[in-house]
């Protein structure tokens, strides 16, 4: 690799020295019997360029975007830091990566009537605004600052991260199916009649959508290439969700991964796969490929507004977590 980088640079440097020796095509010097083609050495200097670009294009894109963890498979990935097995009971397990960490107890909330009526409200305005042609505003509830912390990807001296991510809800697992097949059936309609449809499923909300759960997809991270969110998750699964907006709020949160390929998801994953791939594609248009979802399951919601009610305060759970809890915290 470094003998074609090194042929490319003096392919380059060949290019530029040819331009400064004879001149650029701007200084009119080209013969008028030739003043149809491109002169020489401006040529090589092009060539030169374009193959420096080309050159530098792994290491800005691939080479770097990965951690001293492979996670991968067979292009796929089974994220082995979440169980559910105590799912009916109300409970989620976790676990950072590791041998040395053990698991850890989390009791699943739901989001409180407040931040519903929020939500839903905001969603409701940006709907009208698409309706008419209008740009909805970048604030409000689709678009969420997800915080991780988990390990260092190559490019960075950091393992905390931040993005921004299009966030939804999950309709309830008895309405799930039925979600689809609706969503699958008129995802060809016209704009206005495909509005109209979401705007009836939240006029539905507390029957049709799952108070515990918030879902977002993965779109750019591959085995060649992965986001620091993606890293972090599959590390350390905890994450912190704050939406921008008066009011606003905070979602404490444990993120659960699915690929598209993952042959251990059960049949409900892959429901859960089908429909936020869908409800993304039902607005953004169709795409060649299933991406990567996320889905965050509640454990505690803040009220972050500006105020006296707000300022950070914790609205779910009311009551203060174990003094078990806040130890293996400080521990961490």
């Amino acid at each position: 690799m470094k003998g074609v980088k090194a042929t490319l640079f003096f392919f380059f440097l060949m290019g530029i020295g040819h331009a400064l020796m004879k001149g650029p095509i701007s200084e009119g010097k080209i013969p008028e019997r030739r003043n149809h083609m491109i002169n020489r050495s401006n040529f090589i200097c092009v060539i030169g360029l374009i193959l420096m670009f080309l050159m530098f294009i792994p290491l800005r894109a691939g080479e770097l975007e990965h951690a001293k963890i492979n996670f991968w498979k067979n292009g796929t990935f089974h994220q082995q830091t979440v169980d559910l097995s105590k799912y009916d009971q109300g409970i989620i397990m976790v676990k950072t990566y590791g041998k040395e960490y053990k698991w850890e107890e989390y009791k699943i909330s739901e989001v409180p009537d407040e931040f519903l009526t929020w939500n839903i409200k905001s969603r409701m305005e940006s709907l009208k605004k698409l309706k008419k042609n209008e740009f909805p505003s970048f604030g409000g509830p689709h678009n969420a600052m997800i915080a991780t912390h988990g390990i260092r990807r190559f490019d960075t001296q950091f393992a905390i991260n931040n993005a921004v991510k299009g966030m939804g809800f999950l309709p309830k697992k008895k309405n799930l199916k039925e979600t689809i097949e609706l969503l699958q059936s008129t995802i060809n309609k016209d704009m206005k009649e495909k509005i109209d449809i979401l705007k009836d499923l939240y006029d539905k909300t507390d029957k049709v959508f799952d108070r515990t759960k918030q879902v977002s997809l993965e779109l750019y991270s591959t085995p060649e290439f992965e986001t620091q969110s993606f890293l972090n998750q599959m590390f350390n699964p905890r994450a912190a969700i704050v939406f921008l907006d008066i009011p606003s709020f905070k979602i404490k949160a444990i993120a659960q991964l699915f690929h598209p390929n993952d042959p251990q998801l059960t049949p409900y994953e892959k429901d859960i796969l089908e429909y936020v791939n869908l409800i993304h594609s039902y607005f953004h248009g169709k795409f060649s490929k299933k991406f990567i979802v996320a889905v965050y399951h509640v454990i505690e919601v803040y009220d972050n507004s500006p105020g006296k009610k707000g300022k950070g305060v914790r609205i779910v759970p009311e009551k203060q977590p174990s003094s078990e809890h806040l130890d293996l915290e400080f521990q961490r």
